[in-house]
């Protein structure tokens, strides 16, 4: 390439830099509220929870105070678990007692989703959890373990600046439909279905 091409290669490139830095910067001024947000992982695919448990980190960078709800989940060995739990600003919650093919007691599965939804309903009223993450919650949902309208109007009336994550598989068009952020992960490919076994630090 010439001197002169590549000093023309790059004008270009900072020009079309400078158009995207406009429209960037227009679009951060447009922004101008705050809000406590809801955000909704969804999908098929791996790293659902991992995101959320990302945020956690990110908020405890930040001085904030987490409240974890792990509903179906009902090991308490994962690794985030072990790293998270002896944060002094995280308070964490095993509310279920397994996969509903480990537990096969529809009442029970019931019970458990409802009385973790109390726990998780005074972590929505207090004011000083500034990020909850409400993780498979999608699934008592789907199940209709829990009331969506119940679970949709509690969410609505949280304090004003408070975060919540939920995730899990197919959330309901309701909750996607209140949510702020929704994300869906796609699955391409798993190292599970070629016989590969959970792995410690990657998938618990």
């Amino acid at each position: 390439m010439t001197d002169s091409a590549h000093t023309e290669k790059a004008s270009r490139h900072r020009r079309r830099m400078q158009r995207k830095k406009e429209v960037v910067d227009a679009a951060i001024a447009r922004a101008d509220q705050e809000k406590g947000l809801l955000l909704v992982l969804t999908g098929n695919g791996k790293g659902k929870s991992s995101s959320a448990f990302g945020m956690i980190a990110r908020a405890l960078g930040y001085g904030m105070r987490v409240g974890v709800a792990q509903f179906i989940k009902g090991r308490s060995d994962t690794g985030e678990e072990a790293f998270f739990r002896r944060h002094e600003n995280v308070d964490w919650h095993v509310l279920g007692e397994g996969f509903t093919w480990d537990t096969q007691n529809l009442e029970r599965d019931t019970e458990t989703a409802r009385q973790g939804w109390v726990i998780v309903q005074n972590m929505l009223r207090d004011p000083g959890i500034d990020l909850i993450v409400l993780d498979e919650l999608t699934y008592p949902l789907t199940y209709r373990w829990l009331d969506v309208d119940r679970v949709l109007e509690d969410l609505k009336n949280r304090p004003s600046m408070q975060h919540v994550v939920i995730t899990g598989r197919a959330a309901p068009d309701a909750l996607c439909e209140v949510a702020d952020t929704v994300t869906e992960m796609r699955d391409v490919k798993h190292a599970f279905r070629s016989g590969i076994r959970a792995q410690k630090g990657i998938d618990l």
